[in-house]
């Protein structure tokens, strides 16, 4: 394009020249414009690049959840609900094949190749009821002559008598001094709950039907009326309160034995509590503290019950306390990370499970290589503390040292380099994000041996009791909510020590009236050992 003193050469008129010249000018001035747009446009497709990455990976992550297998979404008992109506459905169709084909065993293609293991048996502790069948004869049908038993064949089935309800009759006989004219007969036994007509099988029953079993009130009194025993909700209702409070001194005590320790898991859960001035729900929280399994002491789980998931219920529950605790990246307990100088601070544990998820679920949404690649390099961890699970901490501080700390260096380094070549604002640098920003909290559990890896083990005590709300609905006031925070603490304790619930809630209820307060951590749901530590 020739410039105003090239037109000059040229023997134009001056009126041509402005004309050209004014041409060439609104030539330049469109060029500019469409640059600059082009580069708005760059812009605003790299915006929707980004954008349809993310709601490209929110779609793939929903249809996962909806129809896919849900490895890191549905725990085992999720998934054992979905197996047991496929269980009942081919059961039912092959009962109805066998019907149709004159009560014959139907073997389907896929039933041939499937081998079974055989029947497992029946647990050695239960009680046994024989049922002899003899012949109808004792002669032999041939010859006329007495049968000799060789043998005895023995099946065995499993039977069950549902909930059987039965009267205890207390008899006290009195007697009389003719001579002094005194009148004598034993005293009531006590009872946790006084001139109650329930016996303690009935109040185990309803507690461990109502918080393990997770069957509202109603549903027990529909059970037992099916035998024509009345148990009116609100009879229930006043046995589950009094037994609440009976229990709470066990339960300060375990929190009290929680807090000696120096390693805490956290989480939370929202539960639905009924707000009647409103006729509506309004959302609480109920709030998990584990103890540390790969340090010596007792497996504890104490659950807390607030109005509210803000960070100060965290720091009112644990107060004093100081130490490494295990949590997710929730801002709530970031106030707890920041003690003032004076004070020996909460130092953060970052959970690797969380970690892992977020590269999880990007290599599920789009088969991301850069999420394949973090996937097995955080597997390598994982294969050092299934390698050093059975270890002593001071054998697996040197095993974590020797192993876990040199991938960890090269995890940050390649994350760091992968992160520099990534656009801000896509599902990828938040992944890599999540990670790098809490890196300080995500190695400390390698440089020692008794720090844990992830928080998995208080999400695993939180898992039923998120599955079980959806049977009981909502807590129906915020004392009801920390009674229930309570017996799950007692019950879910026991279950962590390897104790049946069942079992050492009516042996606790049965000596509970007559304890004394100086020896209670010997009705504390732990083993023998445990308790015989605490002394």
């Amino acid at each position: 394009m020739k410039s105003a003193l090239e037109l000059n050469q040229f023997d134009l008129e001056s009126a041509t020249k402005k004309q050209v010249a004014d041409f060439v000018q609104a030539l330049l001035e469109q060029v500019q414009k469409d640059a600059a747009l082009l580069q708005s446009n760059q812009a605003e497709m790299q915006s929707l690049d980004e954008k349809i990455q993310a709601l490209t990976y929110e779609l793939a992550y929903l249809r996962r959840i909806r129809y896919g297998v849900k490895s890191e979404t549905f725990s085992q008992l999720q998934v054992d609900l979905f197996a047991e109506t496929w269980n009942e459905d081919v059961a039912a169709v092959e009962a109805e094949l066998e019907q149709l084909a004159g009560q014959q065993p139907v073997v389907t293609a896929e039933k041939s190749k499937r081998t079974r293991a055989g029947r497992q048996p029946l647990p050695a502790h239960l009680p046994r009821i024989d049922f002899r069948h003899e012949p109808d004869s004792c002669q032999c049908g041939q010859c006329g002559r007495d049968l000799i038993k060789i043998r005895e064949d023995v099946t065995e089935q499993l039977d069950v008598v549902p909930a059987v309800f039965t009267v205890h009759r207390h008899i006290r006989p009195q007697y009389a001094c003719k001579n002094c004219e005194t009148i004598m007969a034993a005293p009531i036994p006590a009872a946790v709950i006084n001139g109650g007509m329930a016996a303690v099988g009935l109040l185990v029953w309803v507690l461990i039907s109502k918080y393990v079993d997770h069957l509202p009130l109603y549903r027990l009194e529909q059970i037992a009326a099916r035998q024509q025993v009345i148990l009116s909700r609100s009879t229930l209702a006043d046995w589950v309160g009094r037994l609440g409070v009976a229990l709470q001194p066990l339960v300060d005590r375990l929190t009290w034995q929680l807090l000696q320790g120096d390693t805490l898991h956290a989480d939370e859960t929202p539960v639905a509590q009924l707000d009647p001035g409103r006729g509506k729900t309004k959302k609480a929280y109920l709030w998990a503290y584990r103890s540390n399994d790969l340090q010596p002491g007792p497996r504890i789980i104490v659950f807390d019950y607030r109005d509210g998931r803000g960070g100060v219920h965290c720091r009112q529950f644990l107060g004093a306390w100081r130490g490494h605790l295990m949590v997710d990246d929730y801002s709530g307990y970031k106030a707890s990370f920041n003690a003032k100088k004076t004070e020996e601070p909460c130092l953060e544990l970052g959970c690797w499970a969380h970690a892992r998820r977020k590269f999880f679920d990007l290599h599920k949404a789009n088969q991301s290589p850069m999420a394949k690649e973090a996937l097995l390099r955080i597997g390598q961890l994982y294969a050092v503390e299934e390698e050093g699970k059975d270890l002593s901490c001071a054998a697996r501080k040197q095993l974590r040292a020797e192993k876990s700390q040199p991938v960890l260096n090269d995890l940050h380094d390649w994350l760091t380099k992968i992160r520099a070549r990534t656009a801000n604002g896509g599902v990828s640098a938040k992944a890599m994000d999540y990670t790098l920003r809490r890196w300080a909290s995500f190695i400390r559990y390698a440089k020692t041996g008794h720090l844990p890896i992830d928080n998995n083990v208080v999400e695993n005590c939180i898992r039923p009791i998120a599955l079980g709300k959806k049977n009981w609905l909502f807590a129906g006031s915020e004392r009801a909510g920390q009674r229930a925070a309570a017996i799950q603490t007692l019950l879910g304790t026991a279950k962590l020590n390897g104790l049946n619930p069942e079992a050492w809630l009516k042996d606790t209820l049965e000596k509970l009236p007559t304890w004394p307060n100086s020896r209670i951590d010997e009705l504390l749901p732990l083993t023998p050992a445990m308790i015989e530590k605490l002394k």
